[in-house]
């Protein structure tokens, strides 16, 4: 998600799961080739299971931008043809792309082609018009040919005019069957599914049915949700962090990080939701909202607002009982 899941962000979400494969913010390949790569490609040391997504349409770019990514560390590069926002479109990739399957494929053997590890595509199930099921399985195949053997698609179509990007992941309506079929389809492809998907039961859900499972929005809003990833997905004894403990693991993160000159606000912008749905949750964001934005924030602000939403946690809990 393009200005969301930066670095900071990732850093965050790894310390509530060891087994989730995490996604960088879709990057432009000639930003990645061209531009201040440290800034860009950097991460801290344990982010892994770690996926570099990219955008562009030109196979050199793309090529290269795959090369300096996989020299940087990551595990996977993944090529995003779903994003409709009209910034992409205008340099004619992301959803835009799936209208042209073979360029699609050539960009995938470009990529392929500059690094040894897997390069995946991101997709819709259609674009505009063309969303019969015939053209989404032309594609697949198309682009599966081209070497491409792992496709997370986003369950509904897109429209590249009249819809936003916000009425883009709402509007068009899921159909989670088309993915389905697909995999029935093609079970020597790796198929993943996103869309919708709020819970983890839901996950589980899908998971009897294709391969992987793709949480966004509701990830980044609502963060402790993956802290059960391990245990409920992947079956591991570990209950993983509390949210205090992962407000603590970070600690360290942020100080290193202030020391380097980022402000406090780009990283505690993504903590958030930590406290969603639970008492002081507002307490905590309205905090860290202000509070960090001050000159000389430090990690005394992160404490600060832990404390408050914790006592504010113990009192309703006392209640309770």
């Amino acid at each position: 998600m393009m200005d969301w899941t930066d670095r900071h962000c990732r850093s965050f979400m790894r310390l509530a799961t060891r087994r989730a494969v995490l996604y960088t913010e879709m990057l432009h390949a000639r930003a990645v080739v061209h531009g201040k790569r440290e800034q860009l490609l950097g991460f801290a040391s344990g982010q892994s299971p770690l996926v570099l997504q990219l955008g562009g349409s030109v196979a050199d770019e793309l090529a290269q931008a795959a090369k300096i990514g996989a020299d940087f560390g990551y595990d996977e590069i993944n090529l995003n043809v779903g994003c409709p926002s009209s910034r992409v479109q205008s340099g004619n990739f992301g959803a835009a792309l799936m209208l042209e399957p073979d360029l699609t494929a050539r960009l995938v053997d470009a990529m392929r082609t500059a690094v040894s590890i897997p390069v995946s595509v991101k997709c819709r199930i259609g674009v505009d018009e063309q969303d019969a099921e015939k053209d989404f399985n032309h594609f697949i195949d198309l682009v599966a040919q081209a070497g491409c053997e792992h496709f997370i698609v986003h369950a509904r179509k897109a429209w590249l005019s009249g819809l936003s990007p916000k009425d883009n992941r709402e509007v068009p309506p899921l159909d989670y069957d088309r993915v389905y079929r697909l995999k029935q389809r093609r079970p020597d492809l790796q198929i993943s599914i996103n869309g919708g998907i709020e819970t983890l039961d839901q996950c589980a859900q899908h998971g009897k049915l294709v391969d992987g499972m793709m949480l966004g929005r509701a990830a980044y809003h609502n963060p402790f949700i993956l802290a059960s990833v391990d245990h409920q997905i992947y079956g591991e004894k570990d209950a993983g962090l509390t949210r205090a403990q992962m407000v603590e693991a970070m600690l360290p993160y942020i100080e290193c990080e202030l020391a380097n000159g980022v402000r406090l606000p780009s990283i505690t912008r993504h903590m958030l939701g930590l406290y969603q749905n639970e008492p002081g949750a507002r307490h905590w964001r309205r905090h860290l909202s202000v509070e960090a934005c001050l000159p000389g924030a430090g990690v005394n602000v992160v404490l600060d607002a832990m404390a408050l939403v914790e006592g504010i946690r113990e009192e309703a809990a006392c209640r309770v009982s």
